[in-house]
């Protein structure tokens, strides 16, 4: 079916569900790059439907305490919500978005046409029953940037294979990751001091969290016991967890920039795109601005997926959100007609040109994915290794204790890596003891 044909039909569809009269939704989002593009995008779904749209942004630092009280107060500015992963199990219990499983039968949506991982991230709730809740939006996880100039010089290649007796080249696992830290830390390069990397430390909402379990996967950190769930003595606070922990302090102490003590997605790029670090942990929306950016892009910056643990493992921290209708909202039929049109395949395939993640197999299967940009082959590796914090209602209180505990051992240096992840057990089980679930 060739692309005019596509077009005509998804218009007609949208069309068709319109409501009588013309609505004005508001869909609620993060303040950032890929939220610049959906205005865009959503230009073509005005144009069809007759409906207008009216978007609220909110920085990421305050996105989740504002559109939290948004929903747990039942307010009704947001008619849609792209609201973040570990949102998913609170709104679905709560009853703040509609379930949408019959909406996507009657209009075949099929949740196996897009990445299983987005799916079980971003849509489902309770984990592996298909009760969805959302459509997956934005794909989305913590992957790495490197000066890829710098790693072709020819002096730092010849000093660097002999100090370490391999190439530098993108890592291959954790310990080779901090080689290249410690070996580009405090170092001069065209007349200015550069270091090693820059990581997650932000102790305000969900920062240090995003970048030390991203870590911790690959060193073999479980969240709870397979076999019983909610009991984490033993897997929280393994052998494994302790040594992964240990390292993520190892790679803050010996080579992160002065004064950062407490960086997340912004900060990381603005230590990036300023040409101070060599290495850069951040979500992978921020590739497409790297790639054109003026002093970084292009053959400049590489990419590549988390390396392995020491015993061979890769994960990933799962970044992310899908789209939800919000319950409280008085426009639902005209906010699932945006849902319908979003999840288009050819809607999706422009998403991904103009910046947006897609999740959509159809999307980043065709052939042509992999070398469409520099970045969507990493993007698939990445992927295809994601794990996520706790969905659960209580995930806020949750995420608060591992800020606590990551933070105070990572940055502030109080006590050890195993007292840190014991505390966070005991701090997880009485959440969860509360809730009559541990």
């Amino acid at each position: 079916m060739n692309a005019k044909l596509l077009l005509s039909t998804a218009s007609v569809a949208v069309m068709a569900m319109s409501a009588a009269k013309a609505e004005d939704l508001t869909l609620c989002w993060a303040a950032w790059d890929p939220a610049n593009a959906l205005i865009e995008l959503s230009k073509e779904y005005e144009a069809q439907s007759g409906n207008t749209m009216h978007f609220e942004f909110v920085p990421w630092t305050s996105f989740a305490d504002r559109m939290l009280n948004e929903l747990n107060s039942g307010g009704k500015l947001c008619d849609l919500m792209i609201g973040d992963s570990q949102w998913i199990g609170g709104a679905a219990e709560n009853g703040q978005y509609i379930k949408l499983n019959d909406f996507f039968d009657a209009n075949g949506i099929k949740m196996n046409d897009f990445i299983p991982a987005t799916v079980t991230g971003y849509a489902e709730w309770p984990k592996g029953t298909q009760n969805y809740w959302a459509l997956p939006a934005f794909g989305d996880v913590v992957g790495w940037t490197y000066r890829k100039d710098w790693f072709a010089r020819p002096e730092l290649q010849a000093e660097f294979k002999e100090k370490y007796g391999h190439d530098l080249a993108p890592p291959a696992t954790f310990d080779e990751l901090k080689q290249i830290a410690e070996f580009f830390q405090n170092r001069e390069i065209d007349g200015k001091t550069v270091y090693g990397a820059s990581i997650y430390t932000e102790r305000g909402s969900e920062g240090i969290t995003m970048g030390v379990m991203d870590v911790l996967y690959s060193f073999g950190f479980k969240y709870d016991n397979p076999e019983k769930p909610y009991d984490m003595e033993g897997f929280v606070n393994s052998e494994n967890a302790v040594k992964g922990l240990e390292f993520y302090k190892s790679l803050y102490d010996c080579c992160v920039p002065p004064g950062s003590s407490n960086g997340y997605m912004g900060e990381g790029v603005d230590a990036y795109k300023s040409g101070q670090v060599a290495l850069q942990m951040n979500f992978a929306f921020t590739w497409p601005g790297f790639n054109t950016d003026a002093n970084v892009g292009g053959d400049k910056t590489g990419y590549f997926a988390n390396p392995a643990g020491p015993n061979g493992d890769k994960f990933a921290q799962l970044g992310g959100q899908g789209i939800s209708v919000v319950a409280a909202s008085d426009k639902q039929d005209a906010a699932l007609t945006y849902i319908k049109w979003f999840a288009q395949p050819e809607v999706q395939a422009k998403w991904w040109k103009l910046g947006g993640y897609s999740a959509l197999r159809a999307v980043v299967e065709d052939p042509g994915f992999a070398t469409s940009q520099p970045y969507a082959q990493t993007f698939l590796d990445s992927m295809a290794i994601v794990k996520d914090f706790w969905a659960e209602p209580s995930y806020a209180t949750l995420m608060q204790s591992s800020q606590k505990w990551f933070h105070d051992y990572v940055v502030a240096g109080n006590g050890t890596a195993k007292e840190a992840l014991d505390g966070l057990v005991a701090d997880w089980h009485a959440t969860f003891e509360e809730e009559g679930k541990y």
